[in-house]
């Protein structure tokens, strides 16, 4: 941040829990994802809750092959629904194939429930990624989403890269022409910058961005303020801070401590009061720590907390 410019913090103390963010029903939702508010997401029905639940962690090793319980990762979804979550984000990648198809398996048909999946980046082996962004790759892969998650229409079908080797227009020409063949109701972006945005959006109607960012990394600080003012949805990716700030004594230890609350619920209600936008999607294979993580949508974070988190470095 340079001298004299605003900080990125657009609601401090002002989105707590229960805050509401687009319609929602007359009856009261007490699960505890309903407390982080809800935010109108591209072709969600109603909204989502602004706590999501991403499904990378759920495959084996490197993001490649199944997991050693698929019995359990389907339960696992399952409970995240019964805690209130209600938009699951998955890819095409993650597997390859073996997210999506968990995803289909536990919570098909979807009642309530938002899917968004990803393509443009293709698998070789374990922890291996690169991009891929030809329009007829884009649609194939959108057919073949359909088809395993077993729907007709993907409510969010997100660029999971720019391929640098293919005109920019012409990979948000492909989802354009897949939302108005009525194959997807919204589409994202993943890891863009502002001018990949706004290049995108002369092209296709953008619902959300989904970029790294937490409390350790705000190198799209730029992206979340762009995306705040533009009413666009901005989901982080690896939403929990780790290292240095994470550990006994770093700054989410100590303001967990004072308000009873474990560093991980820290640093998500963090990214939940930092903008109206914003939707972590935090992942895990854990049944408990599912647990404590949607919990981390029913705290508030006095001025005081806020600022010695934005502070930290």
């Amino acid at each position: 941040m340079t001298q004299g410019e605003a900080p990125v913090t657009f609601c401090g103390d002002a989105l707590g829990p229960g805050a509401i963010v687009g319609e929602v029903s007359t009856l009261p939702d007490t699960r505890p994802a309903a407390a982080s508010g809800r935010f109108p997401l591209g072709g969600s029905h109603g909204g989502v809750h602004r706590l999501g639940f991403g499904t990378m962690q759920l495959t084996g090793p490197g993001v490649w092959g199944p997991p050693a319980d698929p019995a359990a990762a389907v339960a696992l979804l399952r409970r995240a629904a019964d805690l209130g979550v209600d938009l699951f984000d998955t890819a095409d990648s993650y597997g390859p194939e073996v997210a999506e198809e968990l995803v289909r398996e536990a919570l098909h048909p979807y009642d309530g429930i938002t899917i968004a999946t990803k393509a443009g980046l293709v698998r070789t082996g374990p922890d291996e990624w690169q991009a891929y962004g030809r329009p007829e790759y884009l649609r194939q892969q959108c057919e073949q989403s359909l088809r395993r998650l077993g729907v007709e229409r993907i409510d969010l079908f997100q660029l999971h890269r720019v391929d640098p080797q293919v005109p920019a227009d012409e990979q948000f020409g492909a989802l354009a022409e897949l939302q108005a063949a009525g194959k997807v109701a919204a589409v994202g972006l993943s890891e863009v910058g502002v001018d990949q945005i706004e290049q995108a959006r002369t092209v296709v109607d953008v619902s959300s961005v989904q970029n790294h960012y937490n409390l350790a990394d705000r190198g799209s600080d730029d992206v979340l303020r762009y995306c705040t003012e533009q009413g666009i949805g901005f989901i982080p990716w690896a939403p929990i801070a780790s290292g240095r700030l994470a550990q006994p004594g770093g700054v989410l230890a100590r303001v967990g401590e004072r308000i009873g609350a474990t560093p991980s619920q820290v640093a998500l209600a963090w990214l939940l009061q930092r903008s109206s936008v914003m939707l972590p999607i935090p992942g895990t294979a854990n049944v408990e720590h599912l647990e404590e993580n949607v919990r981390a949508a029913e705290l508030a974070l006095d001025l005081a907390s806020v600022d010695e988190l934005d502070s930290a470095t």
